[in-house]
């Protein structure tokens, strides 16, 4: 494993270098520091080194890689005029650098961000052509001709989709349900395992429905355009809680009026015909059943607890009970799966025929189990590429579906991205609106984050919920001040 120590001389910039070099070095050991405090104890000459080093008149960036000799390179930038600017031309710098050394090039080029389609949406609102965007998009950011065409495409099919959203008075609503049957392998939600947290859901649920009804109460004078229950697993809950939780919703809200109203049914082990047909008693237009892989064998090692069998009979159990619009999510990148593996996945995906398929990358987050537990996994190969990704998009195009969002993801396997596909009409709209940040979106429930976006989108904040469950319920008063706060600060004073 490479190990690198990386030092700067202040204190600016330092996510965005750090993100590149674990970027072109997956897996390494980067040690930050800065030059006015004493060099890391564990540093010595064996580790590679980079240096970003801030002048008057520009910024150097020096590296030394294995046994070449160190180079150094200097651009002149007024870094204390224009910040985006000098982020910029430090990336591009660190970028070519690592570039030549390495003799890797990334899909993404030097973007570090999660979302690269708000640049070309941005650029497209501000008049400019496709063309334009394109030289724009490979000149500064070293982007791919396909990823950058990616981008601009689902900037295009975005920008049509979101066409009838009123952002300034509009809002979307997020309701969390944070049980699980089980904690998958991968998972870095706030989840809690059903058996353990059984005693806990009445309590919540009580102090969710209080949140909800001062959400509605504060919210009336704005228009609901989508509604989004996830969690965890919402359809953990019994047929007679998801029936309260939906009528609460359906007395409070204006559901008739909603562009969108999703629930995750995500684990086919917690779909069953009653729980389905409560749903079917509400205006719920959009599900996700979500197998992740066909693989029964990854199911086992991910810690699913549930058959492909199962993903199969709850899909065809959801078509005939007239759910017409049926996402199902899948994971690349899994321990063990190699392409063969995805291509059969991919087949059975394809003889179900969702309305749309949204395929994950794998990344494996700080706290998620199996980062934690990696080295039980060392024997097992964590695989994705290009020709798996052009996989899954040649999967969707027979299916009539086209990409309609993406995101990406710290520590994504393979310096790759997360892409929703869809048929038309199909396309989930609360995705595309928390990728893109055009709405604000009021958030219930333990650990949701409410996002408060305001003055034409040029700012957002934040109101956070406690993660904890217990707290969550004792402190629900105050969660529900926070968001009054917010609320009255961000919405009605920040126009």
């Amino acid at each position: 494993m490479r190990k690198i120590s990386l030092s700067f001389n202040r204190k600016d910039f330092e996510y965005d270098v750090y993100s590149l070099i674990r970027a072109f070095e997956p897996g390494c050991e980067i040690v930050t520091w800065y030059e006015e405090e004493q060099e890391p104890e564990q540093v010595n000459e064996t580790w590679d080194r980079c240096r970003v080093h801030y002048e008057p008149d520009g910024i150097s960036f020096s590296i030394r890689w294995g046994n070449e000799p160190v180079r150094e390179t200097q651009v002149p930038v007024e870094y204390e005029k224009d910040r985006v600017h000098t982020k910029n031309v430090l990336k591009q710098l660190v970028y070519r650098t690592l570039s030549e050394v390495t003799g890797k090039q990334l899909p993404w080029g030097d973007l570090t961000g999660i979302r690269p389609t708000k640049i070309p949406m941005k650029l497209l609102e501000e008049g400019w052509k496709n063309t334009e965007i394109a030289e724009y998009m490979r000149n500064t950011y070293f982007t791919s001709p396909q990823k950058t065409a990616l981008a601009i495409t689902i900037a295009n099919r975005e920008r049509a989709i979101l066409e009838p959203v009123n952002y300034e008075n509009g809002y979307s609503l997020y309701v969390g349900i944070p049980f699980c049957p089980s904690i998958c392998l991968y998972c870095s939600f706030g989840s809690h395992v059903l058996g353990r947290w059984s005693h806990m859901v009445e309590p919540y649920l009580e102090a969710l429905f209080r949140e909800l009804r001062f959400i509605s109460e504060q919210m009336k004078d704005y228009t609901l355009d989508t509604v989004y229950i996830g969690g965890g697993t919402p359809t953990t809950l019994t047929p007679d809680q998801m029936r309260r939780l939906l009528t609460v919703l359906s007395e409070e809200f204006p559901l008739e009026q909603v562009q969108e109203f999703t629930v995750e049914a995500g684990r086919p082990d917690t779909i069953t015909r009653e729980i389905l047909e409560v749903l079917r008693e509400f205006p719920v237009s959009r599900i996700s059943i979500n197998p992740q892989t066909m693989n029964q064998e990854t199911l086992d090692i991910i810690g699913r607890r549930h058959t492909v069998e199962e993903t199969v009979e709850k899909f065809h159990m959801a078509r005939e009970l007239g759910f017409d619009n049926i996402n199902m999510d899948l994971i690349v990148g899994l321990p063990g799966e190699d392409k063969e593996k995805v291509a059969h996945t991919l087949k059975e995906i394809e003889a179900l025929n969702p309305d749309s398929l949204t395929v994950h990358s794998l990344a494996l987050k700080r706290g998620t189990r199996l980062n934690l537990m990696k080295d039980q996994y060392e024997e097992i190969s964590f695989e994705n590429s290009a020709e798996i990704m052009d996989m899954t998009q040649d999967c969707a195009c027979r299916m009539g579906m086209g990409p309609y969002y993406m995101y990406r993801q710290k520590n994504i396997a393979g310096n790759f991205e997360n892409v929703g596909y869809s048929r038309e009409g199909k396309a989930g709209i609360y995705n595309i609106l928390i990728m893109e940040e055009k709405q604000s979106i009021l958030a219930a429930g333990a650990g949701a984050s409410t996002k408060f976006v305001f003055q034409n989108g040029e700012r957002i904040e934040r109101v956070e919920n406690v993660k904890d469950l217990k707290n969550y319920v004792e402190r629900i008063d105050e969660m529900i001040e926070r968001k009054r706060k917010g609320i009255r600060m961000y919405l009605r004073n920040g126009k």
